[in-house]
């Protein structure tokens, strides 16, 4: 898929029915299981107000403690079942749409690079952690 000038798709194609795709996406209980991009890091925390103008805080570290940060943000679109966007700490602008055939669910994000790093490694680390989403929800 081609990316949106200055943004940056990702996608993925799951084989659960859409609710549950969207209580995994959405569900603190379920975010602490799928929201890491290696095996290496984890996410001990988060807390998620679904709504607009709801804040989210996802804390993501390394398993051994050595790193680790709080990825959060405030919504700005949210339609259950079909969309989540989100305007992240730093003013970068994210886009999630889900859509389904009754037995797949199709979760795209589109999302603002940051500019530390290259827009590979950001596309890598975001879809590793959508595979890992993937992995969740089609084995829970």
């Amino acid at each position: 898929m081609q990316d949106h000038i200055n943004f940056i798709t990702i996608e993925i194609n799951i084989h659960a029915p859409l609710e549950k795709v969207w209580q995994h996406w959405t569900g603190p209980e379920h975010i602490i299981h799928w929201n890491h991009a290696s095996d290496d890091w984890h996410a001990p925390f988060a807390e998620n107000n679904l709504r607009i103008g709801g804040k989210f805080i996802f804390r993501m570290e390394t398993k051994d403690g050595s790193m680790g940060f709080d990825f959060n943000g405030i919504y700005d679109i949210v339609i259950p079942n079909e969309q989540i966007a989100y305007t992240i700490e730093g003013g970068r602008k994210v886009n999630i749409l889900f859509s389904s055939d009754g037995e797949t669910t199709n979760v795209k994000e589109i999302f603002e690079p940051e500019d530390e790093n290259s827009i590979d490694l950001q596309r890598n680390g975001w879809q590793a952690i959508l595979d890992n989403f993937k992995k969740y929800s089609e084995s829970n």
